[in-house]
């Protein structure tokens, strides 16, 4: 039995079309349908409740549209609300976390970065993933002000570029070998990040991670998979829709919706 209903996923903004981009390699067949929360971007500073309720807000959307699968693709809402969102929701969840693991496990120097928010580097779910690792040095460091320039547009600017050397050096001083993005809209800086990283650092990212697992667990739902439709992809923001549009190379229309 075939499931031609769509993969749902939402971020804070469009950052989480870099996770949208990895399912869709993966899934191609599969039809989506993505969420920019923009108006509310970033939920990095925002308190655990209100992350709930915009996740919860997105869920429906998202649940109205027919979804079967809700990809939340955003590491601040995955690590703050995904929890209450499984208990409130009969839909498969797929979430997104900072890979400590694999940096951890690889890392030669014993020392890894993390660049993420505020959101995810206080929640308790992060924590945890943390503790585990008592063998490693992890750099925590929050990405202030990254998102609202990748959301306005000004992935190149110069206040980008100076914003990140100044989290970027301090961790090279302390010797990383692997640093973990930890929010889903760094994917975007990484050209930028290379600029500034030497080459033996390791950047490390959750989208290819991300589209294994909701591979994995529409082959384990019967009939979740839809392999034999031309797939359709639908987009949505609540912001100017120019950003996201210029993100997808103006390949997709962009439906601007109050939501």
């Amino acid at each position: 039995m075939i499931n031609n209903h769509p993969i749902g996923l939402f971020d804070s903004g469009v950052g989480g079309t870099s996770i949208w981009r990895e399912i869709h390699q993966l899934l191609p067949n599969e039809d989506s349908i993505y969420l920019a929360d923009s108006k509310n971007a970033p939920y990095g500073q925002k308190s655990k409740e209100e992350i709930i309720f915009l996740s919860a807000k997105n869920t429906e959307f998202l649940l109205n549209k027919n979804c079967k699968i809700i990809v939340v693709a955003c590491n601040t809402a995955t690590t703050n609300a995904i929890k209450e969102l499984r208990e409130r929701y009969d839909v498969p969840f797929i979430g997104i976390e900072p890979a400590i693991k694999p940096a951890a496990t690889h890392s030669q120097t014993q020392t890894i970065g993390i660049l993420a928010t505020q959101g995810t580097l206080n929640s308790e779910l992060f924590h945890k993933n943390v503790e585990r690792f008592t063998h490693t040095k992890i750099i925590e460091q929050i990405g202030h002000g990254l998102v609202p320039l990748i959301e306005s547009g000004q992935i190149d600017s110069k206040e980008m570029s100076q914003l990140l050397e100044s989290y970027l050096k301090p961790m090279i001083e302390q010797n990383i070998d692997y640093l973990v993005l930890g929010c889903s809209h760094y994917p975007y800086l990484i050209p930028q990040i290379k600029k500034i990283l030497p080459q033996h650092i390791q950047i490390i990212d959750s989208g290819e991670a991300v589209a294994r697992q909701t591979k994995n667990i529409l082959a384990e739902k019967v009939g979740f998979r839809n392999e034999l439709t031309q797939s359709e992809q639908e987009f949505y923001t609540n912001a100017n829709p120019m950003v996201l549009s210029q993100l997808l190379n103006n390949q997709y229309k962009v439906i601007q919706e109050d939501f």
